[in-house]
């Protein structure tokens, strides 16, 4: 019985390895192009809305794909539809290069969101499934760590690609990362859960809305919507903060970041299994929001780095936290659609954030825009309190009767 249990709760599996560096090389693939396709597209001709719309109509495509992808993964086995996504990506990224023409570029953009929308969910869902429920949210701290490695090693390489060698050189490096991807991610086990594979696509009926949606789930995706948006104005105006207050290093931002994320994600994850997310959640916002002030008023490499490891504990172990709480309150069925709804409230939070903060960087320092933008990391403190007061009301209803 003992051993039944080891294997049952095993984490590492190879099909869980394999999951997670396929999903840190497509990260890669991706992630280097971000810095470098608005240089790139100004050199053909594009003006300063168009360049906007690199990013605008990314998040637009993304957001638009999550609900169709979330539809097919409440009935479909998870293999086919986590390689099309890697497949797509790897296609896309070969196509920029020949498009020298503004109006396709963007095009061949929002088409990349369509797909990253669709294999980001694909690829969450499927890590979900391999995952041990007892260890979830351990096991979803380590799958992020290879969203985090990625995010902050691959952009870096693209910018030192970019000024060293030709745009064309840049998209090859990409797409045999991409390549490399689609065969690790080949020889993944995936486990499709039963209630899926007896599900039958006569028996569905498709919603947009309620692909888009998932009742049982939305209030931990909302307050991930709320800390998003405040992160949009960290995400949004970092360099251009460093450039301000003449910080020379702003990277070592991203550096402690990672370094702090990757130590504190493990023990976050054992924290959800044993205690759940709710004090996690408090903690981790409120590293957060002591990140943003202690970024706001650095005018100094040491504070930039003292700010960089306070966000790796805090926003570092926050949206794996916001993950798993999520897909531990969603029936197995419906796990795609509620990870098409949590990836699509970072994107709408980042989105939106960076556009109030962007009018508002009008008429205030960037200094001043952080510790405004931490206003909605305590709205989402002050949602998960009454998260907390709602479960001890009902404990305390259930100890009297």
């Amino acid at each position: 019985m003992g051993e039944e249990l080891t294997v049952k709760d095993q984490l590492w599996s190879k099909s869980f390895i394999m999951l997670m560096v396929g999903n840190l090389f497509l990260f890669m693939s991706f992630q280097m192009l971000i810095p470098t396709l608005p240089p790139y597209i100004q050199s053909i001709g594009a003006s300063g809305l168009e360049i906007g719309l690199v990013t605008a109509l990314f998040s637009v495509g993304a957001v638009i794909s999550r609900p169709f992808i979330g539809f097919l993964l409440s009935y479909k086995e998870r293999k086919a539809l986590v390689l099309m996504g890697a497949v797509l990506l790897l296609v896309i990224t070969i196509l920029y290069p020949i498009s020298q023409i503004v109006f396709i570029f963007l095009l061949i953009r929002f088409i990349h969101g369509l797909a990253w929308g669709w294999s980001t969910t694909a690829n969450g869902t499927a890590a979900v499934d391999v995952i041990p429920f007892s260890r979830l949210g351990e096991g979803m701290g380590y799958f992020g760590l290879s969203i985090t490695i990625g995010m902050i090693i691959a952009p870096s390489l693209g910018i030192f690609l970019f000024n060293i060698t030709s745009f064309t050189n840049l998209i090859i490096i990409s797409a045999i990362l991409g390549v490399t991807s689609v065969i690790l991610l080949g020889v993944v086990g995936y486990r499709t859960p039963d209630v899926v594979l007896k599900t039958k696509k006569e028996s569905l009926t498709f919603s947009y809305v309620d692909s888009l949606f998932e009742k049982s789930s939305w209030y931990p995706s909302f307050i991930t919507f709320t800390i998003c948006l405040g992160y949009g104005a960290v995400a949004t105006f970092i360099v251009i903060f460093g450039q301000e207050r003449g910080i020379d290093q702003i990277f070592l931002f991203y550096i402690f970041n990672a370094i702090l994320s990757s130590i504190s994600r493990p023990i976050a994850g054992k924290w959800f299994d044993e205690k759940g997310p709710l004090g996690l959640v408090l903690f981790c916002t409120l590293a957060t929001i002591a990140g943003m002030w202690v970024l706001s008023f650095a005018h100094s490499n040491l504070l930039v780095v003292i700010s960089g490891m306070l966000f790796g504990v805090g926003f570092g172990c926050l949206l794996p936290t916001l993950q798993s709480w999520t897909l531990s309150l969603t029936p197995e069925n419906r796990r795609g659609v509620a990870n098409g709804m949590y990836f699509s409230s970072i994107d709408l939070g980042i989105g939106v954030g960076g556009l109030i903060f962007g009018a508002m960087a009008l008429f205030l320092d960037t200094g001043s825009i952080f510790r405004i933008a931490s206003g909605f990391l305590l709205l989402s403190l002050v949602l998960t309190m009454l998260e907390i007061r709602k479960k001890r009301m009902i404990t305390q209803e259930r100890t009297i009767h």
